[in-house]
């Protein structure tokens, strides 16, 4: 099924949702503890306080039995579940939960089941991990409860955080529909830009520092190489020390050409101009040099708040608090980034263990089991970009946190984290998946060397079923 069927068809699903709500009495809004799970949540519970629908937000890191009851006794008339879900249908409609499910992962059932509506790409022939994000499916939902248009900026932030530019360094698929939706309402510019995070808030040796997406050789990380690379090429200070926002489009052309020459010196493999170059998304409504403006900053202050357990913070920015919240996400960014430069320093000192066909690092205790996806992420650049990354990390309940991280190259050649990580997490007593990139999992300690042994096996099988054909 082409794009164009596929909106079609999700946006019927989202009328069928429309509708669900139009007769509820009270709703609960069920969401994911990351960029696209807060900005879908702020989608939706905007679209319900519009139309003057009682409802109430509520956070999982993931969902489990153990939620899905909790979320069955709330006793709510309808529940909307966004960038979640999907995962588990047959159980949510075992526990007679009706519900809508707005989601982008990969679905454990293409069944209908009970009162549900179900939207999500993947029913379609669609692909969540690059056409759509969870906060674009909420916001199909959204826009069919009413005229919400400028919430469309809500879903590029999600879509942005779910890293669903990486693959072509722009949004594609459905995603362009919500990015014309938001440029049409005035609340979304976009162009060609470097894609280095820290654009609006960072002077411009420090957004070279602490570049790790792509990795530049000789200058990430080193704080005097930046400087003395950026005076031989620009004016470094004014009355203060100058941001990428307040460079001319000559000295930012200039910046690009040098550090794409750097690069290209270094000679180190997988430094691209497609990672460096690409196309960014400005929030024009948000004041400029602010986190709020550019949509990648953006949604790495959520990620501050709702992977530390602050997930309403998060919702207040996103719901347009812009005083007391907004202060307290800063804060909470400011910890986040830290936590993140002390968690790749632990794994470059402690290193990765190399299997066959994967490599992996446990941080036990040292490294949250919120943020261990994000490192191993980070990691890759200074890692054999060859295989994917696993990353382990206790959880307060005692069980083990698995992230899976891998490239577009590997996924090109055959890699699916998501049936990888499922297959081997089901055969040792936990629960996972996600997308076919980035995956995650819930498994027993005990069992974490016989997982390994597994998914190195699935995914050699991947690799090299890929490399035969």
């Amino acid at each position: 099924m082409n794009i164009e069927n596929i909106c079609a068809s999700l946006k019927k699903l989202a009328e069928d949702g429309a509708d669900a709500i139009s007769r509820a009495g009270d709703v609960l809004v069920v969401s994911h503890i990351d960029a696209d799970g807060l900005t879908a949540a702020g989608v939706i519970c905007t679209a319900l306080s519009r139309r003057g629908i009682d409802h109430t937000p509520l956070f999982f890191k993931q969902l489990t039995k153990n939620e899905l009851e909790i979320i069955a006794d709330a006793g709510s008339d309808l529940v909307v579940f966004t960038d979640l879900g999907s995962g588990m249908i047959r159980e949510i409609s075992a526990l007679g939960i009706k519900a809508i499910i707005a989601d982008h992962h990969r679905p454990g059932s293409s069944e209908r089941c009970g009162e549900i509506v179900h939207i999500n790409p993947h029913l379609l022939g669609g692909d969540g991990a690059t056409q759509i994000s969870g906060s674009g499916t909420a916001f199909l939902l959204a826009n069919a409860l009413g005229k919400n248009e400028d919430l469309s900026a809500l879903a590029v932030v999600g879509a942005v955080g779910d890293l669903q530019d990486l693959s072509s360094g722009r949004l594609v698929g459905l995603n362009r529909r919500i990015i014309e939706t938001g440029s049409r309402a005035g609340v979304l510019s976009f162009g060609p830009d470097i894609k280095l995070f820290g654009k609006q808030t960072r002077p411009v040796f420090k957004m070279l520092e602490y570049s790790t997406d792509p990795y530049i050789p000789g200058l990430s990380g080193d704080e005097e190489a930046c400087i003395s690379f950026l005076k031989e090429i620009i004016k470094l200070r004014g009355e203060r020390w100058r941001r990428w926002i307040d460079l001319d489009q000559d000295e930012r052309a200039r910046v690009v050409s040098a550090l794409i020459r750097h690069g290209l010196r270094s000679g180190i493999p997988g430094f691209r101009l497609e990672r460096l170059v690409g196309e960014v998304y400005t929030l024009t409504r948000e004041r400029e040099g602010t986190e709020l403006r550019d949509a990648s900053e953006f949604s790495t202050l959520l990620n501050a708040t709702a992977r530390y357990g602050h997930s309403r913070i998060g919702l207040d920015v996103c719901l347009g608090d812009r005083d007391g919240a907004l202060e307290e996400a800063r804060l909470l960014l400011s910890q986040h980034r830290q936590n993140l430069l002390n968690g790749i320093k632990l794994v470059k000192e402690r290193g990765l263990v190399q299997l066959s066909n994967i490599q992996y690092f446990d941080a036990g205790e040292d490294i949250l089991d919120t943020i261990v996806g994000i490192v191993a992420g980070m990691v890759f650049q200074i890692a054999d970009r060859s295989k994917p990354i696993l990353a382990f990390a206790s959880t307060p309940d005692g069980m083990l946190k698995v992230s899976a991280r891998g490239t577009q190259d590997l996924v090109r050649a055959g890699l699916d984290l998501s049936r990888a990580v499922s297959a081997s997490a089901g055969e040792v007593g936990g629960a996972g998946g996600g997308h076919s990139i980035a995956a995650g999992a819930t498994i027993p300690p005990q069992n974490r060397d016989e997982f390994l042994s597994i998914i190195d096996r699935i995914v050699g099988e991947q690799l090299n079923r890929n490399r035969s054909a």
